[in-house]
């Protein structure tokens, strides 16, 4: 399995005023930016899953869990968003289904 590509993972924190440092914090952050092997989920497995096949799934393989809270990923810069499915952690790698954010 080759990981060749390269997914970030962002939060989405609701930007709020902090006193303490004296200006707005939060908003959008990047948290984690790791490499992956990322196929398509497939027709088949779409449908058993969503119940259709419209839903443009993604399978994530990573070597390790991302290791921290994120709202959504991107994949190789894509503007494309997507948002956590399921998620499976087999003996080899961490595996994350995502679909693509409205």
């Amino acid at each position: 399995m080759r990981f060749n590509n390269n997914v970030k993972f962002y939060s989405e924190v609701a930007e709020h005023y902090d006193p303490e440092v004296g200006h707005y914090v939060g908003g959008e952050e990047l948290v984690a930016e790791l490499i992956a092997n990322v196929t398509d989920l497939g027709t088949n497995r779409s449908a058993q899953l969503f119940g259709n096949v419209d839903t443009r799934a993604q399978v994530i393989r990573l070597a390790c869990p991302v290791g921290a809270v994120w709202s959504y990923c991107t994949i190789d810069d894509s503007s494309t968003q997507y948002v956590q499915t399921t998620v499976r952690d087999p003996l080899k790698a961490h595996t994350l289904i995502v679909g693509e954010r409205k």
